[in-house]
């Protein structure tokens, strides 16, 4: 019984990541806008009511790759050792991302990476949609915080700065400039970043 439940859901995980990169590939190639979520069932050959099953929005067919990291900064939190700040975990985390050029800091130049968050950040819907991702990312890491308001101010702060540090990277990339000459520069914003965040905040 458990491996045939192992195997459904290992069959519906493949079936989620077929539709999502056929969709992808259709709003890289064509636009968002102009691509529909009928394009994308018959491209991917599967019923319409069988794609809503596994994405509730047209924005979440893109949107899939940023819920992979849902959750993360309070997972980070949760998961440190009792000698690790919560602004000490969270930074060594993003360093360690700018380290493997991770898509989700913005410091990646593959070219699909590249038009991926060209897509999304310049698309009304697409944006507006991130910012529902963003909050619940919030709401997560000020649990995980558990300090009252302060913990929400905190997580608030947190969370902006990852959107601040990820665009900025993501914008001298598009501007032309390879990922290892923009790296040392995102370290260095990172470091300074989070310096600020502890600066008379990080006292747990």
């Amino acid at each position: 019984m458990i491996e045939r439940v192992g195997l459904r859901a290992r069959k519906k995980a493949r079936t989620r990541d077929a539709i999502a990169d056929v969709a992808i590939s259709l709003f890289l190639t064509h636009g968002f806008d102009r691509v529909s979520v009928s394009d994308v069932a018959a491209t991917a050959e599967v019923s319409k009511p069988t794609l809503f099953r596994y994405f509730a929005t047209k924005e979440d067919l893109i949107l899939h790759r940023f819920a992979d990291h849902q959750g993360e900064a309070a997972r980070v939190v949760r998961d440190r050792r009792p000698d690790v700040t919560p602004m000490a975990a969270l930074h060594r985390h993003f360093r360690a991302g700018l380290d493997r050029f991770e898509p989700v800091t913005g410091l990646n130049d593959q070219p699909e990476v590249v038009t991926f968050h060209r897509l999304v950040f310049t698309t009304p819907s697409l944006a507006g949609r991130l910012v529902q991702y963003t909050l619940d990312d919030e709401d997560a890491l000020a649990d995980a915080l558990d300090r009252g308001i302060e913990g929400r101010l905190q997580a608030a702060q947190v969370i902006a700065v990852h959107r601040v540090l990820a665009r900025t990277n993501w914008r001298k990339i598009a501007d032309g400039r390879t990922a290892r000459d923009v790296q040392p520069e995102a370290v260095a914003d990172a470091d300074r970043a989070f310096s600020q965040l502890r600066h008379g905040t990080d006292d747990s």
